[in-house]
């Protein structure tokens, strides 16, 4: 026991150290792991015997869960929002082509059975999310057109389409197919995995905004056991249980939450962890001797996927919406393949269907093809195409991202012959640039405004220009668009919400301590306090 303890403290490390020299050499992390597991197989240096493709597809399966969830939690809908559409669509009909074109292929040029062509279509037919956030997020990659937004909720949302694809052509393949059953699974996939999901998210925003938590951590904990229960509560009554998940990581990550930084430092961790598991077993179950024999099967797929069938689905969704061939080229550019792929493989092979050929090692070359090329590529591929906007933060495209306020918190307490005591905050002599943000009486906590009489016996604290100080007080952003109502209105005249209160008002590189008087204009970015 203490052996294998040993073995994974050492794989974890390992794939710590990788990931910072894959930074450096600008390899996708994610190809480091696989290929450390394939170093730790039968077929590599410690050559440890690994083939249980039963377990290998739960521990996958369980990774899956918090890599969606994540992918969900950090998608920012206000700015995702002028790419919903085309996202949308390429996630699903965009993966329906995807996985019609590439089984056409393999149907008619490479003579696949026709059943397992369509299979092999649909396994390989999703990008990976996984992937696609580790590349935009370490080398800061921020694109132009809302393109970094457009692949981001792509690539974390068409998975349970790619999923859904694979459970029914397995189901025709393993003779469990009719064509109620047909309908019926595709309803139950789609519309019990949304509601899922929403209740799920609603019921945990419901607990996280009026339960105070004992002890802390236990927050964490309980987001951690709604991602599960999201899953579980959908795939038990036939839903899609990675839609569930995506859905309550979407309306979580973009809800104010108390103690939002510290969830997401939670999974931001776990999301690695799984990540490192995820890709180190699939790794570790590959045998690379195997590769030869289907390379030419797997480089022919490979090539046809990246230069024809991706290309097209993406051409045929973008055009209509006006995007321009630079921006068509570089999102058929990024649709890698990843985890997902290689676990819906091994459902292919833990299942009854019968295959002729070896899909599993197939899809591993895909993979190890897409991640390594294309992903090392994109960069490169983004400049050629001038499609990198240098003005702009890709990491505000993620709702986990969460930079340093420069705002200061100072706490006062109010004797009796304080002067500011019996008095309106309105009424008060302050110094300049100083903002009262919280009134501490007794256990109680209050957001004050003009009208609120300092008390003998308050402790009260002021903002002031410098790093945050965390006091109870929870930080959000909000970003004022052009057809806001708010725009050249004063503060005073702006209703932000209850509980709620403007700190600081971000203008282009100035940062303004903002009084009732102080106008709001377009792109003026409020940062709002809660208790």
């Amino acid at each position: 026991m203490t052996s294998y303890i040993l073995l994974v403290a050492a794989v974890i490390l390992l794939c710590v150290s990788l990931k910072k020299v894959s930074n450096k050499l600008g390899v996708p992390m994610l190809l480091a792991f696989i290929l450390l597991g394939m170093v730790f197989g039968t077929d590599g240096i410690l050559k440890i015997p690994f083939d249980n493709f039963e377990i290998a597809e739960q521990v996958c399966s369980v990774s899956l869960i918090f890599i969606m969830f994540y992918g969900g939690f950090g998608t920012n809908c206000r700015h995702a929002r002028p790419a919903a559409a085309k996202a949308v669509l390429l996630s699903t009909l965009g993966v329906l082509l995807t996985a019609l074109l590439t089984g056409l292929f393999c149907y008619f040029a490479l003579h696949f059975g026709f059943w397992e062509s369509m299979l092999t279509g649909a396994v390989v037919s999703s990008t990976d999310a996984a992937s696609v956030f580790s590349i935009l997020r370490s080398r800061r990659l921020n694109l132009k057109d809302n393109t970094a937004s457009l692949l981001e909720v792509e690539s974390g949302s068409n998975d349970p389409c790619s999923y859904m694809l694979t459970v029914i052509i397995l189901s025709v393949m393993s003779g469990e197919f009719s064509g109620g059953a047909l309908v019926w699974m595709i309803f139950a996939q789609i519309v019990f995995g949304v509601v899922i999901g929403a209740i799920v998210a609603f019921a945990a925003a419901f607990v996280l905004t009026r339960v105070q938590f004992g002890e802390d951590g236990f927050d964490t904990i309980f987001v951690f056991s709604m991602a599960l229960a999201a899953y579980a509560g959908a795939s038990i009554i036939g839903g899609n249980g990675y839609l569930a998940v995506y859905i309550t990581g979407i309306i979580l990550g973009n809800r104010p939450l108390k103690n939002k930084k510290s969830l997401v430092h939670f999974f931001d961790g776990i999301t690695g962890l799984m990540q490192m598991l995820l890709f180190f077993l699939l790794g570790l179950l590959a045998f690379p001797s195997q590769l030869p024999q289907i390379m030419p099967y797997a480089l022919a797929i490979v090539l046809f996927l990246t230069f024809v069938s991706r290309p097209l689905a993406v051409f045929a969704i973008l055009k209509p919406f006006g995007c321009g061939i630079k921006q068509q080229l570089l999102v058929s550019w990024a649709g890698l393949r990843g985890a997902a792929s290689i676990v819906f493989a091994i459902m292919a092979v833990v299942s009854p269907a019968y295959m002729k050929h070896d899909v599993f090692h197939i899809v591993i070359f895909i993979v190890l093809f897409s991640i390594s090329v294309q992903g090392s590529l994109i960069g490169i591929a983004a400049k050629k195409l001038d499609m990198i906007d240098e003005s702009g933060n890709v990491m505000k495209t993620f709702s986990d991202y969460s930079e340093e306020m420069p705002v200061e918190f100072v706490k006062i307490s109010v004797t009796g012959n304080h002067p500011w005591a019996n008095k309106k905050i309105r009424d008060l002599e302050s110094l300049p640039d100083l903002l009262l943000v919280l009134i501490l009486r007794g256990d109680k906590r209050l957001i004050p405004n003009g009208n609120t009489v300092v008390l003998a016996g308050d402790k009260i604290v002021l903002s002031a220009l410098s790093p945050e100080e965390n006091l109870g007080i929870h930080l959000m952003e909000i970003r004022v668009e052009a057809d806001s109502r708010w725009v050249q209105k004063p503060l005073s005249k702006i209703k932000i919400g209850d509980g709620k209160l403007v700190l600081v008002l971000k203008r282009a590189d100035n940062v303004i301590i903002p009084n009732g008087e102080t106008i709001v204009m377009e792109n003026d970015v409020l940062v709002v306090s809660q208790v």
